[in-house]
């Protein structure tokens, strides 16, 4: 079945909700304005049940089939956060809000579901229930966990999850999924190292936590190029080197350094962890200094399972006609968060040929609307059908 007449019918109307989402963006758990756009819409629409303040921002709605003699629940995720950057579209509907813009096309990602919502509420032609979920703070928050701890998968028996994602550079409407391993793990470090300061013309007095600093940014390399198998994946990357001293002639008594890790296995990030804090501990001792490294664990590696993938993938044809083959993505997804508590699956809708994610310029295809509300629909349909 390709993309449903209705959506093409609801396309203007959904645009007119995305539009609205774009000129006022809200970050993080800050999705107030969303959240009761959304509670308001669904229930206009008739869910059965609408409840907010699902992990802190998030709101839920319940829609019920014609019949549920499967017993089968299946959610549908969408995130509703933007990001802390300065909007350049030039837009007729830019952000109205100084420093947040919808960057990463979650305005779009709402405005699906909330026209999937629609529609489902509208036929019920499936066999079971549907859970939509608008999840806040996905961009850093953590808000996917949130949601998960405040109980939302066991309070309405969800038992399988499906997320997705605009993607430029992809043909607009068509989509791209793999199974397994398919966004990375996001964690931070914080490094400090101190030595002893000085006057930079007498560096035989000091312990130089410069020249230290910039040996450990050179042997964190070696966690890719030579603890890693060569088949796996790991990017270690230090963003931010700052010097407690910022004079010309004063050689400092500590630096601190900032990155990220991004790996795709468990035991990858557990050995990029140990390294970082093996090499930082060693190249401060060689230069007779010392270190301290916080790792912090962000969002795990998403992983799509097999059955649900194959699934989606269906789905997808059914609706564009094709479905490629993803690639492995080194950015993070906290749908992982959900995707550890049910089997599921995410997939990418292409956005054409558009600035990327989390650029100034960026901003969502309303032409991919019809195309990712029919997958969300032909999810509940072919996996519930009508009885």
């Amino acid at each position: 079945m390709p993309v449903k007449n209705r959506f093409a019918e609801l396309q203007d109307e959904i645009t007119v909700w995305r539009r609205d989402l774009h000129e006022n963006p809200e970050i993080l758990f800050e999705t107030h304005r969303t959240a009761a756009l959304v509670a308001e819409k669904l229930q206009a629409f008739g869910c059965e049940e609408v409840v907010t303040g699902i992990g802190r921002t998030g709101v839920v709605g319940v829609i019920k089939g014609k019949s549920d003699t499967s017993g089968k629940v299946i959610g549908l995720r969408a995130d509703m956060d933007a990001l802390p950057i300065h909007e350049a579209t030039g837009l007729t509907y830019a952000s109205k809000t100084d420093g947040a813009m919808h960057a990463c096309g979650h305005d779009g990602h709402t405005a699906m579901l909330l026209g999937a919502a629609k529609y489902l509420a509208e036929t019920r032609n499936f066999d079971g229930t549907v859970v939509v979920i608008f999840q806040p703070a996905e961009e850093g928050g953590g808000g996917g966990k949130e949601m998960c701890d405040d109980g939302m998968m066991e309070r309405w028996g969800i038992q399988e999850v499906y997320g997705m994602h605009n993607w430029p550079g992809m043909p607009v409407g068509s989509f791209a999924i793999r199974p397994g391993a398919f966004f990375a793990a996001t964690d931070q470090f914080d490094i400090e190292f101190e030595g002893r300061g000085g006057h930079a013309a007498k560096p035989q007095e000091t312990v130089d936590t410069t020249v230290m600093a910039s040996q450990a940014v050179v042997a964190l390399q070696t966690i890719a190029s030579r603890n890693a198998d060569p088949v796996d994946q790991v990017v270690v990357s230090v963003t931010s080197f700052e010097t407690s001293s910022k004079a010309f002639n004063v050689i400092p008594q500590r630096v601190h350094l900032k990155g990220t890790v991004r790996t795709m296995s468990r035991e990858m990030r557990d050995l990029a962890e140990h390294r970082i804090k093996e090499i930082c501990a060693g190249v401060a001792a060689t230069f007779g200094g010392m270190a301290t490294v916080e790792y912090h664990r962000g969002y795990p590696v998403m992983v799509n399972t097999e059955e649900q993938t194959a699934f989606a993938a269906d789905v997808a044809r059914a609706v564009s006609g094709n479905c490629e083959d993803a690639p492995l993505v080194m950015g993070g997804e906290d749908f992982a968060f959900m995707l550890e508590e049910r089997p599921g699956a995410y997939i990418l809708v292409g956005n054409g040929d558009s600035a990327h994610v989390h650029h100034p310029e960026y901003n969502f295809n309303d032409e991919a609307i019809p195309a990712g509300c029919s997958w969300w629909a032909e999810i509940v349909e072919r996996r519930m059908p009508a009885a």
